[in-house]
């Protein structure tokens, strides 16, 4: 149960200025996606991490390179390829010979934000590079453990697993992904304006919105959202309608449900209250659940997704009210 400070009318509606701000930013290049970048925002305010999966060129990248351009500080950009090195990820430990000692060089990933550009072009040795710092902010080298910036984010884009030089990513580096997201194809009026101005949006051209140390203290207040009890119950359950689903091998563990309500906060004061809904945790169940069912044999077999079996598992939790009573949950 939290126990911090209540926040106040004027930060949730600072707070909630802000993140309209960023959004407007962000939304300048990546157009027609703004439910996209409300929820990419999401997972910086939440202190998560964002996994973008989508076919090539339907701006992936440049929603990664908008939000770290939005944010003044330091931000690193890997291209994932088969010959990458874990140590190009983390950075190696080299011999001084004018010290006559070993000096650590960090790799790119020591930056607020790391876009990790088609990440599962990657062996599966390289793409475990990055579960220590995503995790626990640091990275252990030679035995020795270096903090990474604070705050810290990966925005991580993949193309879809069943396209040629890809290597599907282990179930546990996606389950440190907040959120899974897709940018999806734009709408006509929306491709036609891009095509208008194609060469004049461009992610580095945007100006910075705020910086690191503001970023940091909206994840503070993030953290002091009121949960209310039925709430708690309420995000387990969720979770566990995944667990006993037939179509479901393995479903959403402790983490993801930690991971829906620290979303859920951030949301909530995106949209300028201090306090969550159930409307929240059902909103985000998709993209923070989803990446994390493994589904059975049987299911696959049959064409069934991981978003109808999530809409099935939510529509069988009850929604809690007010008064302490339920209503069904309607898919």
């Amino acid at each position: 149960m939290k126990t911090h400070q209540p926040l106040t009318q004027q930060e949730v509606q600072r707070f909630a200025a802000l993140a309209a701000r960023l959004a407007e930013n962000v939304n300048s290049v990546v157009l027609g996606k703004p439910q996209v970048v409300r929820l990419a925002l999401t997972a910086l305010f939440a202190q998560g991490h964002v996994l973008l999966e989508d076919v090539p060129g339907v701006g992936k990248t440049t929603l990664a390179r908008a939000i770290a351009a939005t944010v003044t500080g330091e931000w690193r950009r890997i291209q994932f390829t088969p010959d990458l090195l874990p140590s190009d990820v983390s950075g190696v430990t080299i011999f001084n010979q004018a010290t006559r000692g070993f000096e650590f060089h960090p790799g790119p990933v020591f930056a607020n934000i790391v876009i990790a550009d088609e990440i599962n072009r990657a062996s599966p040795k390289t793409q475990s590079a990055l579960l220590e710092v995503m995790e626990e902010r640091t990275v252990t080298v030679d035995g020795v453990r270096h903090p990474v910036p604070q705050p810290f984010l990966v925005v991580a884009t993949q193309n879809p697993v069943e396209m040629d030089g890809t290597y599907r990513l282990p179930e546990a580096q996606l389950d440190r992904f907040l959120v899974k997201l897709s940018v999806g194809y734009p709408d006509e009026a929306v491709e036609v304006e891009v095509l208008r101005g194609a060469t004049l949006r461009s992610p580095e051209a945007l100006p910075a919105v705020t910086d690191t140390a503001t970023i940091a203290e909206l994840i503070g207040m993030a953290q002091r959202v009121h949960i209310a009890e039925p709430l708690y119950a309420y995000a387990v359950r969720l979770a566990a309608a995944t667990r006993n689903h037939a179509h479901v091998r393995v479903g959403v563990s402790p983490r993801g449900v930690i991971a829906l309500t620290r979303a859920a906060c951030a949301y909530a004061l995106i949209d300028g209250r201090g306090w969550i809904m159930p409307e929240d945790l059902k909103t985000l169940a998709g993209p923070v659940f989803a990446h994390r069912l493994l589904l059975s044999s049987d299911a696959q077999v049959r064409g069934v997704n991981a978003a109808e079996v999530l809409r099935q598992a939510i529509a069988s939790v009850p929604v809690p009210l007010p008064s302490g009573q339920t209503v069904p949950a309607r898919a």
